[in-house]
């Protein structure tokens, strides 16, 4: 138990470890890289480090404060999730009560100002049950831009007895003067033998797939623990179907039974509502793919599988289709937002494609 159970990131790791030896640790913490490398977890780590009562630069996992620290963890989890599922987003943030521990994530598509306006006020308080408060803001760049000001004067003066870690992908997504109140610890993409290992020995992909999974985790831990290959393939096929329709045809006009694939395969992109981010990652994927086959780096293909089909359609779409391809995705992403129905949004990005194309 312990920092040493980290699979990647031994530098991030190694700068938190110093930190907490030298009794050091600054009010307000940055962790910053791409997702799915452990930088969540290695807030709630240093949580637990912070406040373990064996160990100084570490956890051990089984004292009184860890233990409690887990389960503060776990009931902040238990309250965000609750506060999700409730149907007037206008109450989500209503009653909050804050612990030594604290996990503040999006309720809706923010961070609301009443959780940042909370955090502020309990942080001015001591703890209590703990020696410090550790409030972990995770996806900080989703701030409510009226809440920034009341983070802003948090971080100039934090408390002696509470830390903020801020989670946040790209720290340019964040106001400069929040970035410059933090202290920055950058985390990597996870090596190609950390995320095989893990591939082959807990998700079993057999040889033959091995590297196109890496390639489609692209250094990610928790894409790599997540992936499923079957699942990916029948995610990707509808795909598969809509650039064979709008991509495949050549320079011949659209028959009718040509506009019927074309729509079956949008039918089936809409199909999985409930997972539309992640069908236009798949989206967004195939796209670069076509994007590299034109500026000749096969070598940074992630669809390998696909690099026959791959060629031929980012010669028949050229640049130009391509980026009414990427504009058809943004439309379709923000479409959703304005609960727009799925399966308009997707016939109107075909249709888009086909029509300024003739």
């Amino acid at each position: 138990m312990g920092f040493d159970t980290f699979l990647s990131n031994p530098q991030a790791i190694a700068s938190v470890k110093a930190m907490l030896a030298a009794g050091s640790v600054p009010g307000a913490l940055l962790f910053t890289g791409p997702d799915g490398v452990g930088k969540k977890t290695l807030a709630l780590a240093m949580a637990k480090a912070l406040n373990c009562e064996r160990r100084k630069d570490d956890y051990c996992g089984d004292c009184r404060s860890c233990r409690k620290s887990d389960e503060m963890t776990a009931l902040t989890l238990e309250d965000l999730a609750r506060r999700r599922a409730m149907k007037d987003a206008a109450r989500r943030a209503e009653g909050l009560a804050y612990f030594d521990v604290q996990l503040i994530e999006p309720l809706t598509r923010f961070i609301l100002t009443e959780q940042i306006r909370q955090m502020r006020s309990v942080a001015y308080t001591k703890p209590f049950e703990l020696r410090h408060r550790v409030f972990i803001v995770d996806q900080a760049q989703a701030i409510h831009w009226q809440a920034a000001d009341l983070l802003l004067k948090v971080l100039e003066e934090p408390p002696d007895s509470s830390r903020f870690i801020l989670v946040c992908a790209n720290p340019h997504e964040l106001r400069s003067t929040v970035r410059s109140r933090c202290q920055r610890v950058p985390f990597q993409p996870a090596s190609d033998a950390v995320i095989e290992q893990l591939l082959r020995t807990e998700k079993k992909i057999p040889t033959s797939h091995l590297k196109l999974a890496l390639r489609m985790v692209s250094g990610s831990i928790a894409a790599a623990k997540n992936f499923d290959l079957e699942e990916f393939q029948a995610r990707r096929k509808p795909w598969i179907g809509f650039l064979n329709a709008v991509a495949a045809q050549g320079d011949r006009t659209f028959a009718p039974s040509d506009w019927k694939l074309l729509f079956d395969s949008t039918k089936a992109l809409a199909d999985d509502r409930s997972n539309l981010e992640a069908t236009l990652r798949l989206g967004y994927a195939l796209l670069s793919d076509l994007l590299r086959f034109l500026a000749d780096e096969p070598d940074a293909i992630r669809n390998l599988d696909l690099t026959p089909r791959l060629e031929v359609w980012s010669g028949q779409l050229g640049l130009a289709g391509i980026d009414r391809l990427k504009n058809g995705l943004d439309s379709a992403y923000r479409l959703q937002t304005r609960n727009v129905n799925q399966q308009l949004a997707w016939d109107a990005v075909a249709a888009g494609m086909v029509i300024q194309r003739e």
